[in-house]
């Protein structure tokens, strides 16, 4: 298994350089947020993660999750790596002061789910669904539930779920069967059956607080009548035993190590959370900051196989360079000295690098749109945040399957057996595509939700951030030949969202069948402007060394070699939906 080693030389370059978090932190109030403060969480964070974390990663895949007649436990060291979380406070670095948080912002909450990821993605799927939920308790839920739910879920004694799926349907919520009949004491009887429940049985905390969907007797049909309950493993006020059962736990391709559960509720005793037939108004709060980790998934695995990748690829002789021998003294050179080896670890670098840009740029705008005293800037956040939301977790999901692809193809065959931890990242990384809304969904919200539906509006809100850093930067010594290239671009992107707006308006299926293509354009454009504030800020450190250079020569190879498949899927968006919807479906039989 590669030794996972936390990058805070490049979390220190955006943080410092790139996005000076320390001036946004000022601007927003947040006093606490010091500068010794993010240095003792990142430094910290990275011991917790390297020593405690990354040595159950492959141990944990290994055992995975036991199933005993409705009880959960663990791999080995799960249960004591959450105590020790726990007891160092981690849980609560960005919960709310009220309910025992520290209230740090959410920046630093999301730099430290990094380490966490990375380190292991299984093992962080457990508090990372509990901040989910504490999201939308904190949102939507009464004075209350936040008294009884929030102090308990922040201190990390209790944990929490999301509860959406059901065996007949996925994203289709609209389908659900589960329901909730109300009670005299004014709770309600939740009844059903969910599926791929991740944390919904374990044995790391002392209750599980289920968000669950469910319909009322008299909703109205399809996703207009789904409401949101909260439904405890044991009720908060007696500590006895509700009536929600495991059913059982997945057997999965990776993330073992994280219990993927069948939930049965039996008319568990529920509440309400926010208003009837508004679930999943309120569960989206939960689901957008899901999709952001999710996203942040694809970055993680692929930081951990890149690590591997580059000392695997220094280390491994084979061959000679193809310019002469390299390694004169050996049998063979090193593989980093071949140009596919050295053109895999820089689409591994240049992706990798861009999406921890694009995931901090975005945790930025999540601290101005809770933070602001602004009206006016917590709405620009909040837009610019349903825009990016569908392509950060579905381009970082992506992409950063491919990178830990990449990674096993350094490898060779060393990279599909299971003793060098290459394959476990690959697969730990195939379900985020998967999860939290489909890759295809999210780019159907963000091409027919977010882009059309808004008229081009939250597309313009980002564009123009492009349009200004252009202008600014159209003469820059060194990167202006980028910088025109991206101009380009942003402005080809306004007119193919008319172009496709245009085809919707004869044919709906124009915006399926353009809809993954459109998200990939998007995220390889906004990964362009991210790199080309990289490299600026890189240039301006002269002391920087060899960190700088690599920084230029990585945007060097984006601008030339990753960049350029915006062409193809332009051109697959232009193709429009007939190469796809002209076959007849029965044509597909076997």
């Amino acid at each position: 298994m590669p030794e996972y080693k936390a990058p805070l030389r490049d979390m220190r370059f955006l943080i410092d350089h790139v996005f000076d978090f320390h001036g946004h932190y000022a601007a927003l109030g947040a006093i606490d947020a010091s500068p010794d403060m993010v240095s003792a969480i990142l430094e910290e964070g990275a011991k917790f993660c390297e020593n405690v974390l990354a040595p159950l990663n492959r141990s944990g895949d290994e055992e995975g999750c036991h199933f005993d007649n409705g009880v959960v436990t663990t791999p080995k060291g799960f249960k004591e790596a959450f105590a020790h979380y726990v007891e160092g406070g981690w849980h609560g670095v960005a919960a709310d002061p009220a309910y025992g948080g520290q209230g740090l912002p959410q920046s630093l909450g999301l730099v430290l789910s990094e380490m966490i990821g990375s380190s292991n993605t299984s093992w962080g799927m457990y508090p990372g669904l509990t901040h989910g939920a504490m999201s939308a308790i904190h949102a939507h839920g009464t004075a209350e539930q936040k008294d009884t739910f929030l102090t308990k879920l922040t201190a990390g004694e209790w944990t929490g779920t999301m509860c959406l799926t059901e065996a007949h349907c996925g994203t289709d919520l609209g389908l659900i069967k589960t329901r909730a009949v109300p009670q005299a004491d004014g709770s309600y009887a939740v009844t059903g059956s969910k599926i791929f429940i991740s944390a919904g049985e374990h044995d790391m905390s002392a209750n599980i607080i289920h968000l669950v969907l469910a319909k009322l007797p008299d909703a109205p049909a399809g996703t207009k009548g789904i409401s949101l309950f909260i439904v405890p493993k044991f009720h908060a006020d007696s500590g006895e035993r509700n009536a929600v059962h495991c059913g059982s736990i997945e057997h999965k391709m990776g993330i073992k190590g994280s219990a993927t559960c069948v939930l049965n509720f039996d008319g568990a005793k529920g509440f309400l959370i926010g208003e009837p037939n508004k679930g999943l108004n309120c569960m989206f709060t939960m689901m957008n900051h899901a999709r952001l980790g999710t996203g942040m998934q694809g970055l993680c695995n692929g930081e951990a196989s890149f690590q591997g990748a580059i000392q695997y690829a220094n280390d491994r002789l084979q061959m000679r360079s193809l310019t002469g021998a390299k390694a004169p003294d050996k049998a063979a050179d090193p593989i980093i000295v071949h140009p596919d080896v050295r053109r895999m670890l820089l689409t591994m670098k240049a992706f990798n690098e861009g999406n921890r840009a694009l995931t901090y740029f975005t945790a930025q705008l999540l601290d101005t749109a809770h933070l602001s005293p602004d009206a006016g800037q917590r709405q620009e956040a909040e837009d610019l945040l349903a825009f990016l939301t569908p392509i950060c977790k579905a381009f970082m999901t992506d992409t950063g399957l491919e990178v830990t692809n990449h990674g096993m193809q350094i490898f060779g065959g060393h990279g599909y057996i299971r003793e060098w931890g290459m394959e476990q990242l690959a697969r730990d990384a195939r379900i985020a595509p998967i999860y939290e809304g489909t890759n295809g969904i999210q780019a159907l919200d963000l091409l027919g939700r977010k882009v059309l539906g808004s008229q081009g509006k939250l597309l313009r809100g980002f564009t123009k951030i492009v349009h200004k850093f252009c202008l600014a930067n159209t003469e820059h010594p060194l990167l202006k030949g980028y910088v025109a290239q991206l101009n380009q671009l942003n402005g080809e992107w306004g007119e193919l969202t008319t172009q496709v707006g245009m085809a919707a308006m004869k044919s709906p299926d124009e915006v399926g069948a353009a809809a993954v293509d459109y998200l990939m354009y998007s995220g390889y454009i906004i990964l362009a402007y991210l790199w080309l504030r990289m490299a600026i800020a890189a240039q301006a450190q002269a002391d920087a060394g060899d960190f700088a250079k690599a920084k230029l020569a990585t945007c060097d190879f984006y601008f030339k070699r990753l960049l350029p498949r915006t062409a193809t899927h332009r051109a697959a968006v232009e193709a429009g939906s007939e190469c796809l919807m002209s076959l007849p479906a029965a044509a597909f039989s076997l």
